[in-house]
């Protein structure tokens, strides 16, 4: 099993909260954690957990945090390559409250790696699964030599770039900055998914025919949701590399999503190879 994903980097300090502040509070944080994260490391994490190693092409700021990330990611078993930006390393803090729910602010610009950046992109050729998040056109065309394809509508402008055929958007039915409206994307994908939270979510075809799948009920109480969508989408991706049904697929997803919810930050509870089965 070959798998990789293709995306950017968020270092993340998380706080946990009774509730996140409103205008001119001062809220206390009860616990306190800092970390890479955002949706490529996220994912390329649980996908090395599922598949036993993972390939993460990205870029980094060419600073203490980019390094710091870089080593903390290869220790949590993903194999980094990446592209070096004379940049500040993008951050951002993560509110958690007594709900379980998080809220998140992001400083700088997403980083993502470019088709002409000295990387090796030739192992996604033929790899069974690339989740992509950020990059450019090129680079999102380099992923297509994948057998299965995933991306995330927050990379539209480089999916719209491209001009290849996703296997699969994953969108959401509700975050306005994660809705997908046909069109916006050519070739149109072969599948979109729309997640829905605790309502678990809808899949379209390219021909317009819906399905709907079902929520994983969560293996212990909820602790933190910060990750579970990135998670989902994860889980999603190697169940398809893995030649599972769509419908198969969308499942081991979202028990990827529920099981993320259960620890705290991104990775603590995070789907394991056995549990995935």
């Amino acid at each position: 099993m070959r798998v990789a994903v293709v995306g950017h980097v968020e270092w993340i300090e998380l706080a946990l909260v009774e509730r996140v502040p409103e205008p001119g509070d001062i809220v206390h944080a009860l616990e306190a954690s800092e970390e890479p994260a955002g949706g490529g490391a996220v994912a390329a994490v649980q996908l090395a957990r599922l598949a036993g190693e993972c390939l993460f092409i990205t870029a980094l700021g060419d600073d203490d945090l980019g390094h710091r990330a870089k080593r903390e990611l290869e220790a949590l078993g993903v194999r980094v390559e990446a592209a070096w930006r004379d940049e500040p390393q993008r951050r951002a803090f993560v509110h958690v409250d007594s709900r379980a729910e998080r809220t998140i602010t992001v400083i700088g610009e997403r980083m993502g790696p470019r088709a002409a950046d000295a990387l090796p992109w030739g192992e996604l050729e033929g790899a069974d699964g690339v989740y992509f998040t950020a990059g450019d056109g090129a680079a999102v065309r380099k992923a297509r030599g994948a057998d299965k394809l995933v991306a995330t509508v927050r990379a539209r402008g480089a999916l719209s770039a491209a001009g290849v055929e996703l296997d699969v958007l994953v969108s959401s039915a509700n975050d306005a900055g994660e809705r997908y409206r046909s069109g916006e994307i050519e070739p149109p994908p072969r599948l979109v998914a729309r997640t829905d939270g605790a309502a678990g979510g809808s899949l379209e075809t390219a021909d317009g025919v819906t399905s709907h799948w079902e929520a994983a009920p969560l293996p212990g109480p909820a602790v933190d949701m910060y990750g579970a969508g990135d998670c989902f989408a994860a889980g999603l991706t190697y169940g398809l590399a893995e030649g599972r049904s769509p419908a198969e697929a969308l499942a081991l997803g979202a028990r990827c999503g529920a099981a993320c919810v259960t620890g705290r930050g991104p990775y603590a509870g995070q789907l394991g190879r056995e549990s995935a089965r």
